[in-house]
């Protein structure tokens, strides 16, 4: 709830959406939300008495639709789509229970939006993964979870050179033909930690590449086409050559 006040001091409103983790809130949390005119969609732990349940459900009651997200691995599903009563939640709630999702067991989704078919509810989810995964490259990569001060001015600029360098590196993926999407840690292994020589010539600054086998991804992208001359180097601009 600290988050939805922070949202409505920022925007002047809540937010339309709000998608979380079962572990996150508990159902009189839920509650609160819906009394605001929130839609959310989370995932409902899976105890056993439910899972039971969901077995002896003949699969005549199923409905199969297709996730047809680009680059999905299991797009073939089969949906349970139901009313259940929560501890803590005043009304009925959706529940959405979900198979071919590559687990075992059902996943099972929770939404107190009734209007939104259950495909469009798992696709809504489904978008949250791609938040955790750009978070997952701050952490991973660019260390945002070890900044180098608890000082708070040094913390603000921490972050935001993390902004900057993960913006650089998708920039960088965008000029390299097939690498579009690769993450920034691979970007790093594969063009940015290479050896070579560096020449500072009067005209320009000269970087020479040791050979390898992306370079000539590199040389494609021509990266130095266009060289801007750069202020902290005497205005030289920066080549490259490859062995």
């Amino acid at each position: 709830m600290r988050f939805v006040a922070f949202w409505h001091a920022i925007a002047g409103r809540y937010p339309e959406w709000l998608y979380f983790d079962s572990k996150v809130v508990d159902y009189s949390e839920l509650n609160r939300v819906n009394q605001l005119g929130i839609n959310f969609v989370t995932i409902r732990r899976r105890g056993a008495a439910i899972l039971r349940r969901l077995v002896t459900i003949p699969s005549s009651d199923w409905t199969k639709a297709v996730i047809d997200t680009p680059k999905r691995c299991h797009q073939q599903i089969r949906y349970l789509d139901e009313k259940v009563r929560l501890r803590g939640y005043d009304q009925l709630v959706r529940q959405v229970a979900i198979t071919g999702l590559g687990r075992d067991s059902p996943t099972l989704f929770l939404s107190n939006n009734l209007t939104e078919t259950a495909r469009e509810v798992v696709i809504r989810y489904a978008g949250r993964n791609r938040v955790e995964d750009g978070l997952g490259t701050s952490v991973n990569f660019f260390h945002l979870d070890c900044l180098a001060s608890e000082v708070r001015l040094n913390v603000d600029l921490d972050t935001t050179l993390t902004v900057i360098a993960n913006g650089c590196y998708r920039w960088l993926g965008a000029q390299l033909r097939g690498y579009e999407d690769m993450s920034p840690k691979k970007l790093y292994r594969r063009f940015v930690e290479t050896g070579g020589v560096v020449e500072i010539r009067p005209e320009c600054i000269l970087v020479c590449f040791d050979r390898r086998s992306h370079n000539p991804v590199l040389r494609e992208a021509a990266l130095d086409k266009q060289p801007v001359p750069i202020a902290w180097l005497g205005n030289r601009p920066v080549k490259f050559a490859f062995a």
